[in-house]
């Protein structure tokens, strides 16, 4: 399920810098690439003949036989192998003249594999790209030794049963790139002449949009009627590329000839399980095509090979059955627009049948498919009740956006590398998406959720998107402001607070919004989405087709709602109701905030305090909620909380109170009048963004103070002290976490999760004492300032502690809600769990599972992070690769969670308040199977966003009792 990464994180700064200097900028690949483009050799040096000793020989001068003879290509320009040393990037690779082990490249998350499937796209959508000239450079490269060489790759690749447990998917989609065999892409080819006639001809666009998002052969007569209508305006080479996409259309929607799979089923062993299966298959089909029985039929075949596939013996076979379950994806994927199920019984036929094709292709774990198998087969019964029909199609809509981030999981970090200096490698993943079954499986999926929506006369009405069921709210709230889309996946992004940002995947580091919406979710309980859901702010999950719909609207005015049922509008401000107008004037008028509690705070303690010295009320006194809180659990659950030692306020304010080098008077004056001036620029009537501005300058200059700043000697010697105690260490001696803890965290209506600074892991005793500056500054930058500006009024009293416990180095770590979330449920649970340290609470795709008081689970969300963290113990991260074919929590786990939850609900109101009766929010880890708890806090949510009456006038009481017959016509 993991592999390590060849190197670690915490290589010497000065080892990687040289590391960095070593590489070409994206810049410098760009030129390269350009200059590929127009020789004629492109990226290639010359021909040679290599032999089979490892020598290489001019063209003219064959190898001989004597030393066992060789093959003829192209070999490579020397600057070209510079990028491939320098930067590990891989430009049209000759697959025979590069070793099995290095083209798979598993030390480098199968990177070199992934490069040669971008390379494939690349040349396909941009004329040949760095062999744009070259594709016309004679032996260059040999198909007959390209295809050869992919069979011996396979071979190679297939006998071990671990690697395709690993990378089923992968593995599967690389059959369909690697030469191995004769083989066509007129479906691809079609989707890439049908987006450069949209591209240069602005009329064929809607018919471009009709076959990438409905591709069918009625989409023929579409492009014939489009020719004849404007065959005297269209330029010459629009012509050709329309007779051309003709053609290749009528040839891909040929009438299935069936007996092909009977006579590749040949190679497969005489007598075998699988033959047998499609021998059978074809008999069945091989006279007459009813579409649903053979889409079914298809499916089934697809789920036996998948399940089948290792217990074949022969590696030859294995690539044969890999091949026909390509080929089945492929007639499943033109027939599926011919099913047109009549009925809502059919219909959930076809999505059950689409969902077990998609899983049989690997854009599903297999144990994912598994957890969701029976939610989906259609009832025996004649009737389901509305909520069941939802459930199903919640489940049904999960398997698309499964689908999807597998796409992205796999894909999205060499497509991330490639953007940086090919830009049009942006569309490989939706163009992976779009033709697979997911793209077909979305289309039925959005059907269903047509019907459902007009039976409970319930809908989204999101501007310009066909398909409203691939739109599903998160966060309940209500926005106005400038649309934003962000198509490519970014790690951060400059925003402003009064825009409404469209997201491919949300940043970590995210700052205050009006609005977001993403298309990959990333989980329910990630660090942002806990933060907007407290903060009221509109929150969905839209899918790759929608955001190219929607994005037609960037720049733009929109308003944008999000209700508590999880409907949404997004409509250009133009069109607001009066209602809807007024939102944003009471919202102007009423805006609320609260203050951070400084009453209790008791600043004479200056010494560090243990964790067994804390509860619950010593929060807002002494620290920050929490190492309060985890004191408490501490005292609770003594066994499942490590040891800790806490700076309390009292030392902060000490070392405050020091004189600021350049200043006149402390830190603290510098800290008291940067607010002062706040307060006097706004009484100016300076705007609020000059305010802003002139604040975060002084912060900045404040937090580089506060790095600088001397430590007491006294504190260091208690501290020493407190290390020895606590973890029978000096300082230095063992890996620790230094957790910012603030006085403004998990108040009863601001969470504050994530906004400071947690430095992970760190050893070195220098680390650790500039860790705890490091610490003390966070509440000074501008994502935490600008994020408490939103919502406290008194933002300057923010009191840093700092909670130290030594590092736990968890094999999975994640989130706890004693609340269903998905379901508002307050007796269910909903955790979120990623593979290593720091997980599901920075954005990650976390392992999402609601949990019953039935003793159920059901999977929301599987993991797709393509990495993870563990903790070395001599300080620092080591990052790991991961694979997805297994869960990650398991059964034993999830009991353990579900006894935590209910010794945490009986207990801490016994050990503290009464009314402290939650929901919780808990951060918690296993390390060989033992429960570790880190952290825990009020899960707060936003009451006027919950009790809005606008809110819940556009998300009307259903009837989930309604009764609704599958023999209903659709």
């Amino acid at each position: 399920m993991n592999r390590k990464i060849t190197f670690l994180v915490l290589f010497t700064i000065c080892t990687f810098s040289f590391l960095q200097a070593q590489q070409l900028s994206n810049q410098d690949i760009s030129k390269r690439i350009e200059e590929y483009k127009s020789l004629d050799r492109g990226p290639y040096k010359k021909i040679e003949w290599f032999c089979e000793d490892g020598t290489r020989r001019d063209s003219k001068d064959p190898c001989p036989d004597k030393i066992g003879g060789g093959i003829q290509h192209a070999s490579y320009k020397d600057n070209l192998i510079e990028i491939q040393k320098k930067n590990h990037l891989f430009f049209s690779d000759i697959l025979a003249y590069t070793e099995q082990g290095e083209f798979w490249d598993s030390r480098n998350n199968n990177s070199r594999i992934k490069q040669y499937q971008l390379n494939k796209y690349l040349q396909r959508i941009d004329d040949g790209w760095v062999n744009r000239r070259a594709q016309y450079y004679r032996g260059s490269v040999q198909s007959e030794d390209e295809e050869e060489w992919g069979i011996d790759f396979y071979n190679w690749l297939l006998w071990s049963d671990a690697r395709i447990d690993a990378n089923y998917f992968l593995i599967r989609e690389s059959v369909k790139d690697i030469p191995h065999k004769s083989e066509t892409q007129e479906g691809a080819i079609i989707r890439t002449l049908s987006k450069t006639i949209g591209d240069n001809y602005s009329r064929f666009m809607d018919i471009r949009t009709k076959i990438h998002n409905q591709p069918e052969k009625a989409n023929i007569q579409l492009v014939k009627e489009f020719q004849e209508k404007n065959a005297e305006k269209l330029p010459e080479k629009i012509k050709k590329q329309t007779d051309s996409l003709i053609k290749v259309m009528t040839a891909y929607y040929q009438p299935i000839d069936i007996n092909e799979f009977k006579a590749n089923a040949r190679v497969l062993p005489n007598g075998s399980y699988l033959r047998t299966k499609i021998e059978k298959f074809t008999e069945i089909h091989k006279d007459t095509i009813i579409t649903s029985e053979f889409i079914e039929d298809a499916s089934n075949l697809m789920c036996d090979i998948r399940t089948e596939l290792t217990s074949i013996r022969s590696t030859s076979d294995r690539l044969a059955a890999l091949d026909i379950s390509t080929d089945l994806e492929n007639l499943i994927f033109k027939t599926a627009p011919d099913w047109k199920p009549t009925t809502v019984a059919e219909l959930l036929d076809k999505i059950y049948a689409l969902s077990q094709a998609s899983a049989s292709a690997g854009f599903v774990e297999w144990w994912e498919w598994n957890e969701v198998d029976h939610l989906l087969q259609n009832s025996k019964n004649k009737a389901l009740t509305l909520d069941e029909l939802n459930q199903k199609l919640d489940v049904a809509r999960s398997q698309v956006e499964w689908s999807a981030g597998m796409v992205n999981a796999i894909y999205g970090d060499d497509v991330e590398t490639y953007a940086g200096f090919e830009p049009k490698t942006n569309s490989f993943i939706d163009d992976r998406i779009r033709s697979s079954l997911a793209l077909q499986l979305g289309n039925s999926v959005g059907e269903l959720g047509n019907f459902i929506a007009e039976e409970a006369n319930l809908s989204n009405k999101v501007e310009g998107v066909s398909n409203q069921s691939s739109i599903r709210g998160l966060n309940p709230g209500y926005a106005l402001g400038e649309l934003v889309v962000v198509k490519n996946a970014v790690d951060h992004y400059d925003v402003s607070p009064n825009k409404i940002y469209i997201f491919q995947r949300p940043p970590s580091d995210l700052k205050p919004v009006a609005g977001i919406a993403t298309v990959t979710e990333g989980n329910l309980v990630s660090h942002v989405q806990l933060l907007a859901r407290n903060l009221g702010i509109p929150n969905a999950v839209i899918s790759n087709e929608t955001i190219d719909d929607i994005s037609k609207y960037h720049g733009e005015q929109m308003f944008y709602a999000v209700s508590n049922k999880g409907t949404v509008i997004l409509k250009p401000a133009d069109d607001m109701s009066n209602d809807e107008e007024e939102l944003f004037e009471v919202k102007e008028r009423d805006q609320e905030k609260i203050a951070v509690p400084t009453q209790k705070i008791d600043l004479s303690r200056t010494t560090p305090m243990d964790l067994s010295e804390l509860n619950a009320a010593s929060s807002g006194k002494y620290c920050g909620p929490k190492a309060a809180n985890l004191g408490q659990l501490k005292q609770m659950f003594p066994d499942k909380v490590v040891n800790g030692s806490v700076i309390p306020f009292g030392i902060f304010k000490e070392h405050m109170n020091q004189d600021m080098p350049l200043q006149e008077g402390s830190y603290w004056d510098y800290l008291t009048e940067t607010f002062a001036q706040a307060s006097k620029m706004r009484a100016e009537d300076f705007s609020e963004e000059q305010v802003q501005l002139c604040t975060l300058d002084r912060m900045l200059q404040l937090r580089e103070a506060i790095a600088k700043m001397p430590l007491k000697q006294s504190f260091l010697n208690d501290l020493e002290q407190s290390f020895q105690k606590n973890f029978n260490t000096s300082i230095g001696g063992t890996p620790v976490f230094l957790r910012s803890d603030t006085n403004m965290e998990d108040l009863d209506s601001f969470t504050g999760a994530g906004l400071n600074l947690t430095v992970f892991n760190v050893r070195d005793r220098e680390k650790i004492l500039k860790g705890i500056k490091d610490v003390w500054a966070s509440p000074y930058t501008e994502r935490s300032f600008k994020w408490r500006q939103q919502y406290l009024n008194n933002p300057e009293n923010v009191y840093p502690s700092i909670l130290i416990i030594p590092s736990v180095d968890v094999e999975y770590s994640g989130v706890l809600i004693t609340k269903g979330i998905s379901n508002n449920n307050e007796d269910d649970l909903t955790v979120a769990f990623s593979r290593g340290a720091g997980g599901a609470v920075d954005g990650q795709s976390a392992e999402a599972w609601l949990i019953d008081t039935f003793q159920s689970a059901r999977l929301l969300s599987p993991a797709r992070e393509p990495y993870y963290n563990r903790l070395p113990a001599n300080g620092g991260l080591e990052r790991n690769i991961a694979t997805f074919e297994a869960p990650i929590l398991s059964e034993k786990n999830i009991e353990d969670i579900r006894d935590l939850a209910k010794d945490i609900r009986v207990t801490l109101p016994k050990a503290t308040t009464a009314d402290n009766t939650g929901p919780y929010d808990v951060e918690l880890g296993f390390l060989n199977n033992k429960l570790w708890l880190f952290q825990i806090r009020p899960f707060v949510e936003n009451d006027n966003a919950k009790s809005s009456e606008y809110l819940k006038s556009i998300s009307p009481e259903v009837d989930g009792s309604k009764t609704i017959f599958l023999n209903t016509t659709l």
